[in-house]
């Protein structure tokens, strides 16, 4: 945190709604769920989907530089053909980019951002950044802190899917991603990964969250529970404290187009590593597993 700023501000525009945080898992349709969430009127979210706003802060298991990333995409727009100025004006990812820069040295420019965004109708922002399982039990006390000081209505949305079925997942968007890293071939050292067992630690996190926040401001969720029957969406929205509208199972965002079936060794060795993530759910959750969940 050294080298952060902010100015205390106070947000009043974000004080009488309710603040969703959805701090993963990967590949557990946050994009799918970003685009129901962003369709209703009384939700905002950022145009730039994933705000990378506490990992960055909180980076030990992080797979990159969200600061830096920021810095890229700031870039890249102001490259673009035509005036920066003209540009800035007409697209909404080019604001948000500016705002996301500025997070970088001040911290209430975060809550600045979404304070820009709400309208009239606005009544849940929302940032969804997965990554944010991996900020560990320090990063999730200064979350707690810093919306506190909001007097936010926080609430906290996990989803989760089969341990071994997400891993996997995972590791073939990182091989589409880096083609020339052959993370795939070399899934024995990405199984070992601190950074990735992080991203896998579903009894780690939900621990902490479960000492950290009470119960009522915390929702888990179960992907494959999703697209199944609606009282997921319900109960989500329930929380979110927003009018229930169907989903529509069949719009896939960010889909990992690199196919590949998990090769019988591979699912074995995930399997042994992730056990402990089983058994913690099924103590902690019970019959709220989804049957089609491996183990």
């Amino acid at each position: 945190m050294s080298g952060k700023q902010s100015d205390g501000r106070m947000f009043p525009v974000l004080q009488d709604k309710t603040f969703l945080l959805c701090v993963g898992a990967a590949k557990c349709a946050t994009s799918w769920l970003y685009d129901y969430l962003g369709s209703k009127p009384e939700v905002t979210v950022s145009p730039l989907k994933e705000v990378h706003f506490f990992d960055a802060r909180y980076p030990v298991n992080a797979l990159g530089d969200a600061d830096e990333f920021a810095m890229t995409r700031l870039v890249f727009h102001l490259q673009q053909a035509g005036g920066a100025a003209a540009n800035l004006k007409d697209r909404p990812t080019f604001q948000a980019s500016v705002d996301r820069a500025r997070m970088i040295y001040d911290d209430s420019a975060y809550f600045a951002h979404f304070a820009r965004l709400c309208t009239n109708e606005t009544t849940c922002c929302c940032d969804l950044t997965p990554a944010y399982s991996a900020i560990g039990a320090e990063g999730f006390h200064f979350v707690r802190d810093f919306f506190a000081s909001q007097d936010s209505n926080l609430k906290l949305l996990f989803l989760m899917r089969d341990p071994v079925d997400r891993f996997w997942s995972q590791l073939r968007h990182m091989q589409q991603m880096n083609p020339d890293r052959d993370v795939i071939g070399n899934w024995r050292n990405a199984i070992t990964s601190p950074a990735l067992l992080a991203r896998a630690d579903y009894r780690g996190l939900v621990t902490t969250l479960d000492r950290i926040f009470p119960r009522e401001k915390l929702l888990y969720l179960f992907y494959e529970a999703m697209f199944e029957t609606d009282h997921a969406l319900r109960d989500l929205c329930s929380f979110a404290e927003l009018p229930f509208s169907p989903g529509v199972p069949m719009r896939v965002r960010n889909e990992t187009t690199f196919k590949a079936a998990i090769p019988a060794r591979v699912q074995a060795a995930l399997l042994h590593t992730l056990r402990p993530q089983y058994e913690f759910c099924r103590e902690r959750f019970g019959a709220r597993i989804p049957e089609t969940w491996l183990s």
